[in-house]
């Protein structure tokens, strides 16, 4: 069975990077992987990069609809209108099965799938292939009945671009051999409740990661590595440009860290913020701030993670948290909302803390809870490793989606 991935680049943010990771996983266990780019960042020779003038063109010349929508709020809602060469490419490679991953920013067109004449499996990485363009509804349903006067384009008109979007996705996706993955039992939810997707089926399985870059590493020596305190437990949060999207949950994480301030705990704590550069304006938090930049490569967030005793990934909406698996992997335990992706990776009080939504006070008695007993917290960092290996390691994704890929094309019958 040969599979082609379809993702816009291979390693240079998160939704990339899973894909990545599953064509790596896929080819451990001996199955034909490989992956159709628009930007190739490894050295991979299973990742084939779209040279193609359209391609390089897209970004920009797609965006440009926005303009019309002069009070949008976020540069990530896409209406995918653009022409490519997709199909083309695709044909060129002949695979039997197609797994689409995060394809926005111009990179395909909604209605280049029907052309693929291909079972497709499409991994869920966000909101947006059953919405009118975002890539996350924030606190709108109107996905589940049809969108329109969209309040993240500022727009108050029921025939707007959202709706526009939304009626091409209902049209063009209406016969499609079409098997959506999601990576979180709350994704699966929203889906299942979209109107575009809740006649197809919706299989959940888990992203998985390299559990043996992934690791524990000894703690005061990537402390030291990373010019990092040994005498302080320390709080690490990670987000790229974590004060200016609130679906990451900043603006509940900061007064929960001052509250913790204010229990006694500044002279025993340090926060470690990974993703972003040190702002211009200082942010009250409570606590020293180390900011550590962003990181790209696995090993160095290993170390990152390894680094700290807890990881708090305060987000709002999350279709899984790569950041929350990655921590547990390198052994150190999360507290995150109970409301996401993230509740299928943390087990509450087992490996980490699930929080009340949106409960600043149980955020930062959370925080405390993990660190406040060292033994209860040496329990709480091997139980999360265990996880990672037991439900997140790269092979076992691999073989879920093997399985999946055989049942599609009838091969387990």
């Amino acid at each position: 069975m040969k599979v082609l991935h379809l993702s816009t680049s291979d390693i240079d943010n998160g939704g990339a990077r899973a894909a990545y990771r599953l064509n790596q996983g896929l080819q451990s266990i001996g199955c034909s992987s490989q992956m159709l780019v628009r930007a190739k960042f490894s050295n991979d020779r299973s990742v084939i990069p779209d040279k193609s003038i359209l391609t390089k063109l897209s970004p920009p010349i797609s965006g440009l609809l926005l303009r019309l929508y002069p009070k949008h709020k976020y540069d990530t809602f896409s209406p995918q209108w653009f022409p490519d060469v997709l199909a083309s490419r695709v044909a060129q490679i002949k695979p039997d099965i197609i797994n689409l991953h995060w394809v926005c920013n111009g990179y395909l067109r909604i209605e280049t799938l029907p052309k693929f004449k291909k079972p497709l499996v499409w991994t869920l990485h966000d909101m947006w292939p059953f919405t009118g363009g975002c890539v996350y509804t924030q606190e709108c349903e109107k996905y589940k009945v049809s969108c329109g006067s969209c309040p993240q384009l500022g727009s108050d008109r029921a025939n707007d671009l959202s709706h526009w979007v939304w009626q091409r996705k209902i049209k063009a996706w209406k016969n499609l051999n079409l098997t959506i993955v999601t990576t979180s039992s709350w994704m699966a939810d929203c889906a299942k409740a979209s109107s575009i997707f809740q006649n197809t089926r919706v299989e959940t399985i888990p992203l998985g990661l390299d559990t043996e870059t992934y690791k524990p590493i000894d703690r005061s020596i990537a402390r030291q590595l990373l010019n990092l305190p040994q005498d302080k437990q320390l709080i690490l949060f990670g987000a790229v440009n974590p004060t200016s999207d609130p679906r990451k949950g900043f603006q509940l994480l900061q007064p929960a860290l001052q509250q913790i301030a204010q229990y006694g705990w500044q002279d025993r704590v340090e926060l470690a913020v990974f993703g972003a550069s040190k702002p211009e304006q200082e942010i009250d938090l409570g606590f020293k701030t180390n900011y550590l930049g962003y990181f790209k490569d696995d090993l160095s967030l290993s170390l990152v993670y390894s680094a700290a005793d807890v990881t708090i990934v305060p987000s709002i909406q999350e279709a899984f948290g790569q950041t929350a698996s990655e921590s547990m992997a390198c052994g150190t335990p999360v507290v995150a909302f109970s409301n996401t992706g993230v509740r299928d990776i943390v087990d509450h009080q087992q490996n980490g803390y699930l929080v009340t939504p949106f409960e600043i006070t149980d955020l930062a008695q959370g925080i405390i809870w993990v660190l406040e007993d060292k033994e209860r917290h040496q329990k709480l960092q091997i139980h999360a490793r265990a996880k990672s290996l037991r439900e997140f390691a790269n092979d076992v994704q691999a073989r879920r989606y093997l399985s999946l890929y055989e049942d599609i094309a009838g091969l387990n019958s």
